[in-house]
């Protein structure tokens, strides 16, 4: 960790990541979501390219280090990370091994294999994953790819913070899911280097909330377990590089609960016509349950909903 606390990343490699990215991924739209709260509005990342924010990190770690990258990746993933290095993998002209758990949501498996990647599954915890990642990457000669404790992929994750401050400068708010972290360092760092008057909250589960916990404790907390039905963010700790960003840059974390994310993905599907799946949903959970004299942007950070969660859902 002190290493790395040397030479923190900054606005000028989000600037740089946000240039070397912007020909392969998408700039998202920012929506008013009126129909719930029309102080609410959402940084529709469930649009990008593979269907979440993870395609922004995984091409800024290809094209940062693409020299590295050549005989092949390696990645552990609960899926969205998964498909996006798959993408940017076959876009680069690179062969691409994901692992991942053995109750991966059906739908980002076959994202997977559909980007031309192999899809190893291992274990249920994150540690199984990247244990296995790693193994094979030593067998077969491959460059493993962090998802989140990583300087190019948050780097990249953060150009999602320098198109908020263009395209909604009037905002208050801006509530960031966490897991590992990548997304919510990168996105908090981005944001207030160029504009600290707006608050940066960062959005958990409460039966996955390692950011919380860590924020509570002043230091990086372990959890014992972690059960949400927020598949992307299980992480049982941040990251090092992660929370060295984060807790220097965001505000505050809060949680909800799952019956609050269920609830979010409803609204969001019904009243908004956004599909979205739970990691994408707490966010705006949390932002719906801020004041709503605050204007208050919800990054919408993945749309791979499992159909069948949905159907019941709805039912």
């Amino acid at each position: 960790m002190q290493t790395q606390e040397m030479s923190l990343p900054t606005i000028e490699d989000i600037q740089q990541a946000a240039a070397r990215i912007a020909a392969y991924v998408l700039p998202t739209p920012i929506v008013n979501f009126w129909k719930a709260d029309p102080s609410v509005w959402l940084k529709l990342e469930s649009l990008q390219v593979t269907g979440s924010f993870k395609a922004r990190g995984a091409f800024s770690h290809l094209l940062g280090r693409l020299g590295d990258c050549r005989r092949g990746v390696i990645t552990a993933s609960s899926g969205n990370h998964g498909q996006a290095v798959a993408y940017a993998a076959r876009k680069l002209g690179v062969p691409a091994v994901v692992v991942v758990p053995e109750n991966v949501v059906p739908i980002k498996a076959d994202g997977i294999r559909k980007f031309g990647a192999e899809v190893v599954r291992c274990g249920f915890m994150t540690k199984d994953r990247y244990d296995k990642a790693v193994e094979l990457a030593a067998a077969r000669g491959l460059h493993v790819i962090p998802s989140y404790d990583d300087r190019h992929i948050l780097t990249g994750q953060g150009s999602i913070g320098l198109e908020i401050v263009r395209d909604h400068p009037d905002v208050d708010e801006v509530y960031v899911p966490c897991g590992g972290g990548g997304l919510v360092s990168g996105v908090s760092l981005a944001i207030k280097s160029v504009r600290p008057d707006i608050r940066v909250i960062g959005a958990e589960p409460v039966g996955g909330a390692c950011f919380y916990a860590s924020w509570k404790a002043g230091e990086i907390t372990r959890l014992a377990t972690v059960d949400t039905i927020a598949d992307g963010l299980r992480a049982i700790q941040p990251g090092d590089l992660t929370w060295a960003v984060a807790s220097r840059h965001v505000d505050d974390f809060v949680t909800v609960g799952d019956d609050a994310v269920l609830t979010a993905m409803k609204r969001l599907l019904i009243d908004g016509k956004v599909l979205v799946e739970p990691s994408g949903a707490v966010t705006v959970a949390a932002a719906l349950q801020g004041s709503s004299s605050k204007r208050r942007v919800a990054v919408v950070s993945g749309g791979n909903a499992d159909p069948e969660l949905v159907a019941r859902l709805l039912a």
